[in-house]
């Protein structure tokens, strides 16, 4: 070094130290795009991480080169011993940020490749939507863990830091309840998230009743779930929502349901009629799973009697379909092959005028006698 600056003293060491550090910066250019070359073609025939993970991280890695190209020419370059150690420690944050960079893009390829395997649009899609629901949560658990490493590793480059490392220690305590106490609904839910992922009581496209809505989860966050219901609207809930408070999961175990139809008739309609109608309604609807059909007389009424009609279908939208296309031909033979079994309670014009008027006459005539 010393003999090259020899033969150019007459340059000022400024515009030495840029000549340098241009020449290492090209250098690492050079490096990154030869690199990258090389492992384009060495991961042309692996696995679809490997791939993604070339390509995915072309720029981080770039960055990554650069810095170490940099680092190299500031220890060459003329730089005074402030200059240097400022600059050595912009880069050294620099890289840290880098590598924080290169693991969240790792973990997401990771997580994107695994999940690939697991279908949510299938029919039994129990075990893809815990998979799916497990991995997200974790995804991102991970990512804020990634985050905070990160920064403490950058905090951990101040020398003030690691001076005073210990008492901040000592102080940890104190600062941790007052954080602890302003940051407790982030924190709750954060805490929520891991017992989800672990517990699993909602997963990914479960059908929920909560808050008397009805509707599927959408999206899970690290601190909220995201629930698209049957008219399309979204409700927000807490993750701590699901960990407190009780609500209604119709796919827990697995995505079939039963539906329930009730219907009230007169006494003198023939159940067996209505469970054979109710039996053929079904084998003919395309929504049916074939498993379940069942017709029941559950009560007795004063005037009616109140008959159950169950079936089944691989999933809730298809259960609610059908019970609604069950209610609708049952009606309908009722109403062309028994109309008088309806139940019937109206006031119909004149006719009910004159019998309430009849009606009253007699009872004021029994009263008389």
């Amino acid at each position: 070094m010393e003999e090259f600056r020899s033969d150019f003293a007459w340059l000022p060491d400024w515009a030495v130290s840029i000549a340098v550090l241009a020449a290492a910066f090209g250098l690492g250019l050079f490096i990154q795009r030869l690199g990258f070359r090389i492992l384009t073609r060495l991961v042309e025939n692996k696995d679809l991480f490997w791939r993604s993970l070339v390509a995915r991280t072309r720029r981080p890695m770039r960055l990554a080169i650069l810095t170490w190209a940099l680092s190299f020419g500031a220890a060459v370059a003329p730089l005074t011993d402030y200059q240097a150690t400022t600059l050595r420690h912009i880069l050294l944050i620099g890289f840290i940020i880098v590598v924080g960079w290169m693991a969240k893009i790792a973990l997401h390829i990771w997580m994107t490749v695994y999940l690939r395997r697991f279908k949510l649009d299938a029919e039994d899609n129990l075990l893809a939507r815990k998979h799916v629901t497990q991995s997200r949560i974790m995804e991102r658990i991970a990512s804020i863990v990634i985050v905070a490493v990160t920064l403490a590793a950058i905090l951990m480059t101040f020398p003030a830091v690691q001076q005073y490392g210990v008492s901040l220690l000592a102080s940890a305590g104190v600062a941790g309840i007052v954080l602890g106490l302003a940051l407790q609904p982030v924190l709750k839910n954060l805490l929520a998230g891991i017992q989800l992922a672990i517990t699993q009581p909602i997963r990914i496209d479960d059908a929920l009743i909560v808050e008397g809505e009805w509707g599927n989860v959408e999206e899970i966050t690290s601190t909220y779930v995201v629930m698209k219901l049957w008219d399309w609207r979204r409700l927000v809930l807490p993750l701590s929502y699901f960990i407190e408070k009780p609500f209604q999961n119709w796919t827990r175990e697995g995505s079939a349901l039963i539906g329930t139809v009730m219907i009230y008739l007169d006494y003198s309609v023939p159940v067996a009629v209505v469970r054979s109608k109710a039996e053929e309604i079904a084998a003919a609807s395309k929504l049916w799973d074939r498993k379940v059909v069942a017709v029941q007389v559950t009560d007795f009424r004063e005037n009616v009697m109140e008959i159950r009609i169950l079936a089944s279908a691989n999933n809730a939208p298809k259960t609610f379909d059908l019970r609604c296309e069950m209610r609708e031909k049952l009606i309908d033979f009722i109403q062309r092959e028994y109309p008088s079994a309806l139940p019937r309670v109206r006031a119909e014009g004149a006719a009910n005028g004159n019998a309430a008027v009849v009606g009253e006459a007699g009872r004021h005539q029994s009263l008389q006698s």
